[in-house]
């Protein structure tokens, strides 16, 4: 077995554990595929994000979570939400399942779905299984927050 050495602390693991099991920094193995990386950035005004897709394209923004200020255009139309790499949005926790939920687009509207998940998909903090979004509601997935935004004036 391959023993993993915490950038962190220093402690050697030979259990092929994902986390340090002595300060409980993230272990990286050699052949790990890495998932996104984002710098944190100071808050942009959601004006900048309305700005950059067309009226009638919706938007997700990452208020909170791993991923916060990454920004995801709802452009097709059904979007997927979940930890399954084929994910339209792949948000790699455990607190998220395979196949979490999906935004579907139906006309000028956006609706959210929950997909059968563990944990639930909450909109504007109540769990939900299928909404209607408005400009503005937050998306509540694990531990993720993002908000929903519906084009330039809308």
């Amino acid at each position: 077995m391959i023993s993993i050495t915490c950038q962190n602390c220093g402690h050697s693991d030979k259990r092929s554990s994902r986390f340090c099991p002595s300060c409980g920094n993230r272990l990286v193995h050699e052949n790990e595929e890495s998932t996104d990386v984002f710098e944190i950035i100071e808050s942009i005004p959601h004006e900048f994000d309305r700005a950059q897709f067309p009226q009638n394209c919706g938007l997700l923004v990452v208020e909170s979570g791993p991923k916060a200020g990454a920004r995801y255009g709802l452009e097709a139309e059904v979007v997927t939400i979940g930890r399954h790499s084929e994910a339209d949005v792949f948000l790699d926790d455990i607190t998220v399942s395979r196949r979490h939920a999906r935004i579907e687009q139906i006309n000028d509207h956006y609706r959210v779905s929950d997909a059968g998940s563990l944990n639930g998909t909450y909109v504007n903090r109540e769990r939900i299984d299928n909404l209607e979004l408005h400009d503005e509601d937050e998306i509540q997935i694990g531990k993720f927050r993002f908000v929903f935004f519906h084009g330039i004036g809308n």
